[in-house]
């Protein structure tokens, strides 16, 4: 079995094949997905899934920093009322955390929002799903003030460098999240996975978006894990059922799954 820790099922552009998509991945043997929340407008469509496929999706709420905006107040407690009312259901607080790629004018309301996610997030006794873009000092930095026995966590969709890596598994129970930039021609994340042991990675995909070859240009689904798994045995010189063993364990724990 495999698990998908991030992917955007509830999505519009799986409007017309939602349920066939699920299915396949589900056939496929990614029999876990886990879905993290945008904002506000996402909410309903993401339970939905979860309440169609109960023993398969997961669901996750927080406040993308891409939500994220002067008038933050508002989104942000409409998410904090749906995690605080389906604490039980959800696996994590996320998908949180601060990019700061297209948009740097709301820098300061971005770090108020992930201090603050973070801050349910160790009440909750839940880890977070962190989106880290041009933005790792940042984020190093709310967590440096946070941390405690009660952080864990993931680094979604990690492409930085060896000293950014091992700074985010220093804050303890952490992974990095794997997916199809892995698989890229010029991506340097094979040559960094070289130097992080196996039992800090979990896979994702990330879909519909960040495709691994060979579906660069299409839309990306949780079936398509396996093509992430695969390269990954090139990466450690191991088998597929290792990867695949190594890595659902991985997610379960840091997710508390069964």
């Amino acid at each position: 079995m495999l698990i998908d820790t991030h992917t955007h099922l509830f999505s519009e552009e799986f409007n017309t094949d939602r349920t066939e998509v699920v299915e396949r991945a589900i056939k496929s043997g990614v029999e876990k997905l886990l879905l993290p929340n945008i904002d506000s407008s996402s909410l309903d469509a993401m339970f939905e899934l979860c309440n169609q496929f109960p023993d398969n999706c997961y669901p996750m709420v927080g406040l993308h920093p891409g939500s994220v905006d002067a008038n933050f107040e508002q989104q942000l407690n409409s998410v904090k009322k749906a995690l605080f009312e389906n604490t039980s259901k959800c696996v994590a607080v996320g998908e949180i955390g601060m990019d700061l790629y297209w948009d740097k004018s709301h820098v300061e309301q971005q770090r108020i929002v992930f201090s603050e996610q973070v801050k349910w997030a160790k009440e909750l006794r839940l880890p977070i799903v962190i989106h880290a873009r041009e933005a790792f000092d940042e984020i190093f930095a709310i967590l440096d003030e946070l941390n405690d026995e009660n952080l864990s966590g993931v680094f979604h969709c990690f492409t930085g460098n060896i000293e950014q890596a091992n700074k985010a598994l220093s804050y303890g129970n952490f992974k990095l999240g794997i997916g199809g930039v892995l698989t890229y021609k010029k991506s340097d994340l094979p040559e960094v996975l070289t130097e992080i042991d196996l039992k800090h990675l979990v896979l994702e995909t990330d879909s519909p978006y960040l495709p691994p070859v060979p579906f660069r240009g299409k839309r990306n689904e949780s079936s398509y894990i396996l093509h992430v798994a695969e390269k990954l045995t090139s990466v450690y010189n191991v088998s597929i059922k290792t990867i695949e063993e190594i890595t659902t364990a991985n997610a379960k724990e840091l997710f508390n799954l069964r």
